[in-house]
């Protein structure tokens, strides 16, 4: 299965992570300001950062407030990764390869989507901001685990966990870039103690705050919240365990077409670059190493493309 199919179960899965991962970061605002008084605009400004769509949001808009933030994240027509703006293209993409999907797969996308619809048809009053990403969150969960226990493990499964993982490794590296200053080496040189907040931001926005309490407690550096979501081959949203699932899907789509495509040899080469302990990262510099995990994960998107033919 090669050209639109493989394309439309890539581009779907894609979306729908990050229609979630939106959700998550609007959350993790909203928590910061209930935490931190007096620190709504600056932080948002880096939410918007984190998830790509500060440049939009300047473009539209005079000033920079937390309502309008977190309606241009939501629901914004004009932002193509608003919460709204994803699943509409996830569900269309969706329509494209109905064929492709079980039913139950189909129904909770179309259902998700007619759901957001009607609950993002107007801007979401702060009172009931966390019921609706609660429900995003869960709409997601319900998508996903139709996805896991009706579809046959076969090239569809694969090229939409490439799209699911791709996505999410793009994710967790744009937040670790965009707060690689909290996890500098100096923070650690001199003794201090990492603000709260800004952890608590880093480790929220992944859905990671309690699988590292479980693994360092309380007591915990800089590096360590490094090496968890970069390094931990147990943390589902971890780049290197991002990124093995990544290899391993390119594997099954190699021995299902009898092919070693490129793409495949550039996810061995991401892995390898990424087989280093968490010391060599930080002597290297943590921004530089992300921005060269970002590229290649860039590269490693477009070579998929073209190995699969996507747009034939």
């Amino acid at each position: 299965m090669l050209g639109k199919t493989a394309n439309g179960l890539f581009w779907m899965y894609r979306y729908l992570e990050r229609a979630e991962n939106t959700a998550r970061l609007i959350e993790t605002g909203q928590r910061i300001a209930l935490t931190r008084s007096g620190a709504g605009d600056g932080e948002w400004r880096s939410i918007l950062q984190t998830a790509g769509v500060a440049e939009g949001y300047d473009e539209g808009h005079g000033s920079l407030t937390k309502d309008q933030a977190i309606d241009w994240m939501l629901r914004s027509a004009d932002n193509p990764s608003s919460v709204l703006s994803a699943l509409a293209a996830a569900r269309q993409n969706a329509r494209m390869v109905r064929t492709a999907l079980t039913h139950d797969v189909w129904e909770a996308t179309n259902g998700t989507w007619m759901w957001a619809r009607e609950a993002l048809s107007r801007k979401v009053a702060e009172r009931d901001l966390p019921k609706v990403l609660h429900r995003v969150r869960e709409r997601s969960a319900l998508v996903r685990g139709a996805t896991d226990g009706t579809m046959l493990r076969n090239d569809i499964y694969d090229f939409l966990r490439l799209g699911t993982f791709l996505e999410r490794a793009d994710s967790t590296a744009r937040i670790l870039d965009v707060k690689y200053y909290v996890l500098l080496p100096s923070v650690a040189a001199v003794g201090s103690s990492i603000d709260n907040v800004q952890w608590e931001t880093i480790l929220l926005s992944v859905s990671a705050r309690g699988g590292f309490r479980m693994e360092y407690g309380s007591n915990f550096t800089p590096r360590d919240i490094a090496q968890f979501l970069i390094l931990d081959r147990r943390m589902p949203r971890s780049l290197c365990f991002c990124v093995r699932k990544i290899r391993d899907n390119l594997d099954y789509l190699g021995s299902s077409y009898g092919s070693q495509p490129a793409s495949l040899a550039k996810a061995h080469d991401l892995q390898a670059y990424l087989d280093r302990d968490i010391e060599a990262i930080f002597d290297g510099g943590l921004h530089e190493f992300i921005q060269k995990v970002l590229g290649r994960l860039g590269e490693l998107g477009r070579q998929i493309e073209i190995d699969y033919r996507f747009y034939e």
